[in-house]
């Protein structure tokens, strides 16, 4: 099974003809009179695509150095032009698009079902528990498991890491890797990792993402955050810097969302729980609850919280979802990752 992982050759050059028409790349603009080093000047800060183009409010492209308002109306012309003027679309062309949506397994069939097939593109899914209920665990699976071919013609791909906890551990994929009889090298090398440090700076690796994605059309397939709110936590403290903190997570996970869509990727974050010091005055059974707020709780497009079960077992269950039941699946961690329950 070693081939799997390591002979894709053939398959991604294949996935990069298909991702190549999924977006239209910045460099056409000069087709339309925008100088070369305008466009440079686009892809230094994350902008590499027609959609990303699209993506980026007026304000935001003034404030790239050197892009003056008569450039930025320009470039929003030239875009507008290529991308052309219906920005609508019927139910019937846009399912169509939607048939480019692939899911990533979890390792777990159980977990898997529950997810409607697993981690999906185009999408952020957020999973969310007190400490020791598999999320990290979860994470690095998925490292594995993006790699393997799976359902529906999907043909696996690389992965980004972005570890905010330093809880990121490779000889963890060593041990994953080894229950799919997978090349451990392979499996490494096809992880990019980053380590970030403020949540000013986890924002600043987006950008970082999204030039990789661009390089590399179809090669990577899952942007996994772990943790998305551990640094938000240290970098604002107190209700005076919450607004502040909560604004500047809306633009994070704005971007995320957008990356995701852009490039066709599925986006895999974490979070943290907290107390809910009022929820004892109103009797609710569990007064924990996830951090981030009602701002994490909309970008996110599937919510699951995980619970503790019996011994290694684990209890997942929809929080919310936009075509999801509200149910429950019970999952195990093992040395080899995210397996089924043996209950």
């Amino acid at each position: 099974m070693e081939d799997q992982v390591v002979c894709q050759q053939s398959e991604v050059a294949e996935e990069e003809d298909e991702e190549e028409s999924f977006f239209q790349d910045i460099d056409t603009l000069q087709n339309h009179g925008i100088n070369v080093a305008d466009i440079k000047k686009l892809k230094q800060a994350g902008i590499c695509t027609i959609r990303g183009v699209q993506m980026t409010t007026r304000k935001k492209l003034c404030n790239i150095k050197g892009i003056s308002e008569a450039k930025m109306e320009k470039i929003k012309e030239a875009a507008l032009k290529i991308i052309g003027e219906s920005a609508f679309v019927t139910a019937l062309e846009y399912s169509e698009k939607r048939k480019q949506v692939f899911k990533v397994s979890t390792g777990s069939q159980e977990l898997d079902k529950l997810l409607g097939g697993g981690i999906e593109s185009m999408a952020i899914t957020e999973v969310f528990g007190e400490f020791r209920t598999g999320k990290t665990q979860l994470s690095h699976t998925l490292c594995v498991t993006t790699q393997m071919p799976g359902a529906k013609g999907y043909s696996g791909g690389k992965v980004v890491f972005i570890d905010t906890e330093n809880t990121f551990r490779p000889d963890r994929l060593r041990d994953i890797a080894d229950r799919f009889n997978v090349d451990h090298s392979a499996v490494l090398d096809n992880v990019l990792y980053a380590r970030a440090y403020t949540s000013e700076h986890q924002y600043e690796l987006l950008d970082f993402v999204a030039a990789k994605f661009y390089e590399e059309p179809g090669v990577f397939k899952l942007l996994i955050v772990d943790s998305i709110m551990a640094l938000f936590r240290v970098d604002f403290s107190g209700r005076g810097e919450l607004a502040d903190r909560q604004q500047k997570l809306a633009q994070l996970l704005s971007r995320l969302q957008k990356i995701a869509e852009e490039y066709n990727v599925a986006c895999f974050v974490t979070n943290q729980m907290t107390a809910d010091p009022g929820a004892t005055m109103s009797f609710q059974a569990d007064p924990k609850k996830p951090i981030g707020g009602h701002i994490l709780a909309h970008a996110s497009t599937v919510r699951v919280m995980l619970r503790k079960g019996r011994a290694e077992n684990r209890i997942a269950k929809i929080y919310d979802s936009p075509d999801l039941p509200e149910n429950e699946a019970t999952f195990a961690i093992s040395n080899g990752g995210v397996i089924d329950s043996k209950e």
